[in-house]
């Protein structure tokens, strides 16, 4: 370059790409920037390159991309790849229309706020034969051990079902609920994931359990919570009359099998 040459032909009398070619920038120092992405990324541990760059950027320091780029590297900032969780593969199984109570039993969460903000769970569980609700769980949190409870709970009054049918949700793919099926010779089946119409009758199940209570009320507490699903739970099982049970009342369908 000192003779006046173009990049292209030094390059050229050298053999070099001119991708290669790396041009001497003198007096340049690269720890105020240096400095500034440390003290960002103390800050703000999980911002990634570009949102630190156009930060650095508006902080006043005058700076392209790749001179960001090159110097993050060199600091090891990158964050760490997020990786996706594999499910198993599921197997597709059309739903099946039970002949007989206990035979599949449907299990899923919903979820609302309280007044005061704090968020809760529910767990719903439903024999797919009659539609009859068979219990709801309700708490601010509600781990696999509690799950189990709660089915060993249901077992003792109405008996054992041959199949529990679940989505793909942490608390029914863990290790103790699926020890717990096999200790009890319950047939686990989990849909495939994001198949909710495998999962329909406990799907149908929530549509109308959030529009005639979990939207239609203001809770105060865990207490107001449980004493209102109680209530509705009573009326749904004995007095609301199901189309798909010839308008019969799930209790009502039960028995006249």
């Amino acid at each position: 370059m000192s003779k006046g040459w173009s990049q292209r032909r030094a390059c050229a009398l050298v053999g070099l790409a001119r991708g290669s070619y790396q041009p001497l920038v003198r007096g340049r120092n690269d720890e105020p920037v240096q400095d500034a992405l440390r003290a960002l990324t103390g800050r703000h541990p999980g911002w990634g390159f570009w949102k630190l760059h156009h930060r650095l950027r508006k902080n006043g320091l005058i700076i392209n991309h790749k001179r960001t780029l090159r110097i993050y590297r060199a600091l090891a900032l990158n964050l760490p790849r997020r990786l996706k969780k594999r499910v198993l593969a599921r197997v597709k199984q059309p739903l099946v229309v039970p002949v007989a109570a206990n035979l599949c039993w449907s299990l899923d969460f919903t979820s609302d706020v309280l007044t005061d903000g704090r968020r809760f769970r529910t767990l719903n569980v439903l024999d797919d034969y009659n539609r009859q609700l068979l219990g709801v769980e309700i708490d601010f949190s509600l781990p696999a051990s509690r799950v189990v409870q709660v089915l060993t709970r249901l077992i003792e009054c109405y008996g054992c079902p041959a199949q529990l049918r679940t989505d793909n949700g942490p608390e029914f793919i863990s290790a103790r609920l699926s020890e717990w099926c096999e200790q009890q010779g319950v047939i686990l089946h989990w849909i495939q994931p994001g198949k909710p119409t495998q999962n329909a009758y406990i799907e149908r199940f929530n549509g109308s359990f959030r529009r005639e209570l979990l939207d239609a009320h203001l809770f105060r507490s865990l207490a107001h919570v449980r004493q209102l699903v109680e209530e509705w739970m009573h009326d749904y099982n004995t007095q609301r009359p199901h189309q798909a049970l010839n308008f019969m009342t799930p209790i009502e369908f039960k028995q006249a099998a």
